[in-house]
């Protein structure tokens, strides 16, 4: 990595390093993509695993070494670069904190847990397992609506997007589309102030670049559509 370009996003599309790539072209900076092909496993090779031995996606390296957990790269991207958040010491760190991690660690893995529920136990107890997540995502989601609402903070759903916002945005659209043979199973409409938010994310060039790089379709938070990439593979 050089001055110039110091920053480099092993991605695959639509994935977790999609939330990445939207704050590195909202803060401008230069970086390069590699694609880790997930049709072929590359995330378990053993080329990426030097890099991430926790075998996921992403990893940005950094002038401090490869950075691997969304929330983590996210954070330390916003203080690196004094935007996107709150800094130290500002009003409304703490509880930019404890949002962003609530996504990272609460709504993010019950997701994850939805779309891969095959990895999460036995066949015949799946319909209510996924009952039980779609149940808990929605009163996430039902929360942060409220959280949102109530506030007037640049941070969360302000007219400037924040890191939280690019965390929630991608997790949105995922929560629309996928599982793919059970896609249409949540609606914005119960969560208007997140639905605003994702439509002033969409008309900016972060999303443009991203829907460039990724084939997201026009409005990939609130009419998504499965991706159609240039390359790699989201799933």
């Amino acid at each position: 990595m050089s001055d110039q370009d110091p920053y480099r996003l092993h991605y695959a599309p639509d994935n977790a390093s999609l939330v990445i790539r939207l704050a590195l072209e909202e803060l401008g900076v230069p970086y390069r993509t590699v694609l880790v092909d997930r049709a072929a496993a590359a995330q378990k090779s053993p080329d990426y695993l030097r890099l991430n031995p926790a075998g996921r996606i992403p990893t940005l390296e950094t002038p401090d070494g490869p950075i691997s957990e969304t929330a983590a790269i996210l954070l330390w991207l916003g203080e690196r670069h004094g935007a996107l958040m709150p800094g130290a010491g500002e009003t409304g760190r703490a509880a930019f904190l404890n949002w962003l991690l609530f996504a990272a660690n609460t709504l993010h893995p019950e997701l994850v847990q939805l779309f891969y529920i095959h990895r999460y136990g036995a066949e015949e107890g799946r319909a209510a397992q996924r009952t039980a997540l779609r149940h808990r995502i929605a009163g996430h989601l039902a929360t942060l609506e409220a959280l949102a609402a109530r506030l007037e903070a640049p941070w969360f759903c302000g007219a400037e997007p924040s890191a939280l916002d690019l965390y929630l945005a991608p997790m949105l659209r995922w929560a629309q589309i996928y599982p793919r043979d059970q896609e249409g199973w949540l609606s914005l409409a119960p969560y208007p102030v997140l639905r605003d938010m994702a439509l002033r994310l969409e008309a900016r060039p972060s999303i443009a670049a991203a829907i460039r790089a990724e084939g997201l379709g026009a409005r990939p938070f609130t009419d998504p559509r499965p991706p159609e990439p240039p390359e790699g593979s989201a799933t």
